[in-house]
Formats: structure tokens, C-alpha cells, sequence
């Protein structure tokens, strides 16, 4: 199965030799001595492991978002014809994610670990580990290979544990069977203490690494071992008996069912989150906009940021993060508004940019009202563009935009309606650098510290099953959970797993964590069902949502810093999406305000079962927590992979 991989990796690092020594006989092959006697050769073998996030259907546009973390009770897929990438339905055979050529994500992450193993075992074998750069460049490639593990239990729960590089005739290295997650787990455990102990705090990395958010440091090794210990801790769906060749006879339940074994998991998490609060506390954000802006305005510098890892997208290069995550906008507006060239849509109607991310109805009225998260999180509008041709658009008199004829061209925030509310961390106003075709290339983000101080805090209680440890370092639990709500705006509530599982929500929407957080707490199903219910009842205004109003309200203000040229439109008003809200006493359509529904149009309901859902009524949620391994990565593993959970 890994055949490929590893001649991608060879190919990739055989390059690395200088011009001069090419064609000599004997110039460095991937795992010679010359190549990891070399830093700089070295760091151009990790070089080759990044390579892999930024090709077509890695994390480019496939792992960074929108396939990958949705559905969830907080988020859907808006992409109607591609829905079942999040509708817990997925099949074997799906097209778009798996090619005949191998080029999917499966075989991305594969590629990536092999090209890890084989910078792990040449460091080991050739460098001078007691060398601060070479120490620092081991910790580098486990830390990435530990990433990209993550990613794969994520998405598949148990698969290939190949921690050894391929030298050409092993055949058990080269074919390597699915084997049981834990066994990946227990790996991780020592490489990401390893990679905390050789790397420094981002301050004093080598070279380039220093200060830099796109390469890991001490705190993402940590970090990363937090989340894993609380994956691994915590429920999964897995096989009742692991069977080689594959069963339907899957479960949720604990990984690990000895309860001092749950409780040693969370005493190392609580650990490696004490360590980075102690040295990196300073990296908490006072204000919550900016740790998104800093994304979008490329701000790389580790010290002026709240993000520990951010999987770096260069300008001009791939990625499509916002484009995938961000707020929605006309296509008509590339030219018009502020920092666009031109994009395609992604979409079969050409209109509209992808911004696969939607934010489920529900869960803006789940926010506090005070919370200063929600606004910046979930918006009820997209970009759109007035060509000018005369009259205002439908619903809209000339006087909504003041101080321009109607003949003028204009960039403006549409309304959209309740199934249309998108996530609003990233967005294209915000950025430094163009947006063209897709490729918004702004860095993916991994780990930011205020997740570090809420795993602490879940940790510190021992999360859903209470097996909380014994010692925290000097760390106040409450603290943490404090520290993050006080930014939002809001007082403190005790430090339970309900009020963990809430403010995880309010958080870390639309950042890719959500489904597996609900999957570790084994309640996916039971927030789907109850996010779906509460939908409809929202849109037949009934239940909690009774005496809702059927409209929203709002009015323009001119701010022409959002056009390239021309004018430019913004909400300065906007009313009617509490559940409370009633019309503006100022509410006068002659003075610019507007009225439109949000709820229905012409009387079509926008939250039905035909229209909107965040899974098909049939489907069985639970078996389908995860995407099946394609059939193109089954059918090259020499009877080595195979799928449960009646896929």
C-alpha cells in the first residue's frame, strides 16, 4: 500500500543533493549519511512533508475544513449537491475525496507520514542529535507525523500504525495492516513528550523557526498531546472485537475502560497544559476579533499571537481556508470589493464562492445575548454587488442607499435568511493580501492558546467520566474557564462538563473541532437530533422559539474602505434575530430602513426536511461517525485495509 508513498518521498528528497553531485555515483540517496549530516538538507527533507499539505485534496481543500468537521449541532454543509460528506451517509466510492490515481486524503496523510519516518529514522541514525538545529528538527518531523495520525483517527478511527521508514525490503513496513488506535496512541504519547523535550518555546527555535506560528515549537508538541490524551480517554466508535478484515460489530464506548488509566490520560493532559499557561500566558488575546484577524492579516509572529500552530499557506501558493470557512460573497464582487482579483465558485450555479461552512439556526439563539463572540462568529449576511443597471434590488427602494443613484455600481451586505447564517472568523475584507480563484493561501488554523486553557480546565475534572487526577501544578481550573468567558463579555460559571461542553461550542465554532469533541463525549447523536428538532420548531415558531419574529430589520451606512473603486454598503442597524426582537421604533422604509422575511419566502418555509437538515432521517448517525477508507486506497493495500461500520 505504501509503495507509492515512499517513491513520492525519495523522489522528493533525492532533489535535495547540490547541482554538482547529481550525477555522481555516489550522491546521497533519501536515507544517506550526507543527507541528515546536513541541517540544511535536513530541513529540506521536512520541506517535503509540508509539500503534502498543499496539494489538491489534502489541506488545501479537503482536510482544512468543510468535508472534514461537519455535521455538528453547531455547524452543516451548505454544499447541497456534495451533502453527504457530513451527513453521516458517506459511501466507499465517493468520487470527489477519492480518485483512481490516488490523490485523496487517505493517501496524502500516508504520504506525509512515510516522508516523517523516513527524516525521523536518517536524524536518528546519521545527525548529531546532541546539535540544538537537529534536535529541534527531529522534534519538528515527530510533532508533524503525531498531526497527521491525529487527523487520520479522526477521520477513519483505526488505521495503519507504520512508525518505521521503508528501506526497500521489509514488505510488513511496506503493506502495513490496520491495527487498533490505541496503538497509535501509546506511540504518540512518546513521540510528542519526546518532541516537547527537544524542542524550545518558539522564542528559541533555530533559524527560521523562531517566532514563527507556521512551525512547531514546545507548546504544539504539548498541546497536541492534550487533545490526543483526551481523545484517548475519552468514547469513539470502534469495533466491539477488532477482526481483521472488518465486522459490523461496532459500538460507542470507552477506549480505555480502566478508570486509573483514564485518570493517568488526564494527569498527563493537565501536564502538558500546565507547562505551556506557565511560559505562554501572555499569548491569551485580550480582544476576540483579533485572533481571526491575525489570521487574515497574516500575522505570523509567534509573540503577537494567540495561535501556538497554524499550518502555513504561503502568498500566492494554495489553500483554501477562508474560502471554505469564511463569510460568503457574490462572485461579482471579485473586482469590486477590497482584496479580490477573481474566484471561481465551486458551486454548479457559478455565483457564489464555496463557504461549504454554515452555522446551524439554532445556535445563534444558544448564545448569551452579552456574549461578544456571536457577532464575530456568526454573520446573517453575504458580500453582493449592484451592477448599476437602475432600479434597486428586489425589496430594496433607492433610498436604502443613500448618497448614490441607482445607476452606480455598488459592493453592499446582502441579508440572507435563517438557513443561510455563515461563520465569520475569516473574511475577505480583513485580509492584507488578494483572493483569487479559490486560493485564498490563509494559514490553517491548528491550536490556539485559549484551547489550551479550556482542555486544562476538562481535564482537571476528568471530563465526562469524572476520573479527575490529583495534581495541577499551581494551576486554578476555574481560572481558565474564568479567563475565557470575561473576554466574551460574561461572568463565571462553576467548572462542570456541561458548562465545558457549551463554552466549547461558543468558542471554537466553525474551527474544525466541534464533531470530534461531541464524538470523544459520545453524545454526536443526541446534540445532532436535538439541533435538528430544535430547527424546525424554530422555523414553525414553536417550543422554545415561540413568538419569534418572522422578519429582520436594518439599515445601510456608506463605508467605501470596502470597495477597490466606487461605493460601498454596510449594515449599521440590524434588528430582529433574537427571539425577543420586535420592529425598530425608528423603522421607517422613506428613511432607508428595510424589512425583509427570514423565515420563508413567498411563503416557502427556508427549514424543512426537504431543504435543510443537518442529517438524512434514516441514517444511522452513530455507525457513520467516520468517512469509510475509499475503495482506490483498499484495493492497493494487499488485503491490508478494510472498512467496519456496515460500510
Amino acid at each position: 500500500m505504501k509503495a507509492k508513498y515512499f517513491i513520492l518521498s525519495i523522489l522528493a528528497l533525492s532533489l535535495i543533493a547540490c547541482e554538482k553531485d547529481f550525477f555522481e555515483t555516489e550522491s546521497p540517496s533519501a536515507m544517506d549519511e550526507a543527507v541528515f549530516k546536513s541541517a540544511d538538507l535536513t530541513q529540506q527533507a521536512i520541506g517535503a512533508i509540508y509539500n503534502t499539505f498543499g496539494e489538491d485534496k489534502s489541506f488545501r481543500n479537503r482536510l482544512c475544513g468543510g468535508y472534514v468537521a461537519m455535521n455538528t449541532d453547531i455547524e452543516h454543509c451548505s454544499k447541497t449537491e456534495d451533502k453527504d460528506y457530513a451527513a453521516y451517509n458517506i459511501t466507499g466510492g465517493t468520487g470527489d475525496l477519492s480518485t483512481s490515481n490516488g490523490k485523496d486524503p487517505w493517501a496524502y496523510l500516508n504520504s506525509a507520514i512515510e516522508r516523517a519516518n523516513v527524516v525521523v529514522d536518517g536524524i536518528r541514525q546519521h545527525s548529531d542529535t546532541t546539535d540544538a538545529t537537529f534536535k529541534y528538527l527531529l522534534g519538528e518531523a515527530l510533532t508533524l507525523r503525531a498531526f497527521c495520525y491525529l487527523e487520520m483517527v479522526k477521520l477513519w478511527g483505526d488505521v495503519p500504525a507504520s512508525f518505521e521508514s521503508f528501506n526497500g525490503y521489509n514488505s510488513e513496513v511496506l503493506y502495513t495492516k490496520k491495527q487498533p488506535r490505541s496503538v497509535v496512541y501509546e506511540q504518540l504519547r512518546k513521540d510528542l513528550k519526546e518532541a516537547a523535550e527537544l524542542m524550545p518555546w518558539s522564542a528559541q527555535c533555530p533559524g527560521s523557526a523562531a517566532n514563527y506560528t507556521g512551525r512547531p515549537s514546545k507548546a504544539l508538541a504539548l498541546g497536541l498531546l492534550a487533545r490526543m490524551d483526551l481523545m484517548y480517554a475519552g468514547k469513539a466508535m470502534r469495533p466491539n472485537t477488532f477482526v481483521e478484515g472488518g465486522t459490523k460489530d461496532c459500538s460507542i464506548g470507552y477506549l480505555v475502560e480502566d478508570a486509573s488509566k483514564r485518570q493517568e490520560l488526564y494527569q498527563e493532559a493537565v501536564w502538558a497544559c500546565a507547562q505551556v499557561i506557565k511560559q505562554e500566558d501572555w499569548k491569551f488575546k485580550d480582544n476576540f476579533e483579533d485572533v481571526f484577524k491575525d489570521l487574515c492579516t497574516d500575522v505570523t509572529d509567534y509573540s503577537k499571537s494567540e495561535w501556538i500552530w497554524a499550518l502555513p499557506f504561503l502568498d500566492g501558493a494554495r489553500g483554501q481556508v477562508l474560502a471554505l470557512t469564511g463569510n460568503k460573497i457574490s462572485t461579482n464582487c471579485a473586482g469590486a470589493m477590497i482584496n479580490t482579483i477573481f474566484y471561481s465558485s465551486g458551486n454548479t450555479n457559478n455565483t457564489k464562492t464555496q463557504a461549504m461552512i454554515e452555522i446551524a439556526p439554532t445556535f445563534y439563539y444558544a448564545y448569551d445575548k452579552a456574549d461578544k463572540r456571536r457577532d464575530i462568529t456568526i454573520l446573517p449576511w453575504t458580500w453582493e454587488y449592484d451592477d448599476g443597471s437602475g432600479t434597486a434590488p428586489s425589496g430594496y427602494v433607492d433610498v436604502t442607499f443613500p448618497g448614490v443613484p441607482a445607476t452606480d455600481k455598488k459592493v453592499y451586505q446582502k441579508q440572507s435568511n435563517i438557513g443561510q447564517l455563515y461563520c465569520g472568523k475569516l473574511r475577505i475584507e480583513w485580509m492584507t493580501r488578494s483572493y483569487s480563484n479559490n486560493e485564498d493561501c490563509i494559514d490553517m488554523p491548528v491550536l490556539r492558546y485559549t484551547d489550551i486553557l479550556l482542555m486544562f480546565a476538562e481535564a482537571a475534572i476528568g471530563s465526562k467520566e469524572g476520573n479527575a487526577p490529583s495534581e495541577f501544578y499551581g494551576i486554578d481550573k476555574q481560572d481558565c474557564l474564568d479567563k475565557v468567558r470575561a473576554r466574551a463579555g460574561l461572568g463565571s460559571v462553576p467548572v462542570t462538563i456541561e458548562n465545558i461542553i457549551d463554552e466549547r461550542a461558543f468558542e471554537f465554532c466553525g474551527e474544525n473541532i466541534r464533531k470530534y469533541d461531541l464524538m470523544r463525549w459520545g453524545i454526536l447523536k443526541e446534540k445532532l437530533e436535538k439541533a435538528q428538532a430544535d430547527a424546525y420548531d424554530l422555523q414553525n415558531n414553536t417550543g422554545d422559539f415561540a413568538g419569534r419574529p418572522d422578519s429582520v430589520w436594518f439599515h445601510y451606512t456608506r463605508n467605501d474602505d470596502y470597495a477597490q473603486n466606487g461605493a460601498a454598503y454596510v449594515f449599521d442597524k440590524f434588528v430582529g434575530l433574537d427571539v425577543d426582537a420586535t420592529r425598530p421604533a425608528e423603522y421607517d422604509k422613506e428613511t432607508g430602513w428595510v424589512a425583509k422575511s427570514f423565515f420563508d419566502k413567498e411563503g416557502v418555509p427556508f427549514l424543512t426536511p426537504d431543504k435543510w437538515y443537518i442529517y438524512k432521517e434514516g441514517t444511522d448517525i452513530d455507525m457513520h461517525q467516520y468517512w469509510p477508507i475509499f475503495d482506490v486506497n483498499i484495493s492497493a493495500s494487499n488485503g491490508t485495509l478494510w472498512n467496519d461500520y456496515l460500510y
